[in-house]
């Protein structure tokens, strides 16, 4: 594709590459340093962002603030290294599966009361969503979350406990639908 490119071209683009986005590196390793508490994978966070800011250097004229996009990037990159370095948990589907109880309608009364589960928790603003999948799926502890976000540990406990009441409410209210439903039909 860019075969046909004069080397002045590629020269110009590297150029501007350097002047432009090179200067954030220590922005961005310092950001990424924080997000992954660790300066080896601050360092391999970063040169992923670099190399995926070089690969999409075509499109970058078209960015407001380089500067920001080059953070969201380094923040979703140490976000995604974060959830796959994580001890995994039992999906909650696993879980009711080992229960024991194998019989036809209780199996589907545990998948429709998991996907319901879901449902809300996915219905969630994003931050209460990812606070509360982080601590009570992924078993995080509080000040682990607001290193994370970023947060205050007490707007971390205070949203952890308004997304609780807001599923808890909700899985009441349509379980006891459900229930009303029933007896009138």
């Amino acid at each position: 594709m860019f075969a046909c490119l004069p080397p002045s071209y590629w020269y110009m683009e590297l150029k501007q590459f350097k002047s432009t986005i090179l200067p954030l590196r220590g922005k961005l390793l310092a950001y990424a340093g924080k997000l992954t508490g660790c300066s080896e994978d601050a360092e391999d966070a970063v040169q992923e962002v670099l190399l995926k800011l070089w690969n999409k250097r075509l499109e970058l004229d078209r960015c407001h603030n380089i500067e920001a996009f080059a953070m969201t990037v380094t923040h979703h990159l140490c976000m995604d290294m974060w959830r796959s370095r994580h001890t995994p948990t039992l999906p909650l589907e696993q879980v009711h599966a080992m229960s024991g109880d194998h019989r036809p309608d209780r199996q589907t009364e545990m998948n429709d009361a998991v996907s319901l589960m879901h449902r809300l928790i996915d219905a969630l603003p994003t931050l209460q969503r990812t606070i509360m999948r982080m601590k009570d799926i992924e078993a995080y502890e509080t000040e682990e979350i607001a290193d994370i976000t970023g947060c205050a540990p007490d707007a971390i406990r205070s949203n952890l406990s308004r997304a609780r009441k807001k599923v808890r409410d909700n899985y009441l209210r349509i379980i006891n639908e459900r229930n009303q439903q029933r007896v009138t039909t």
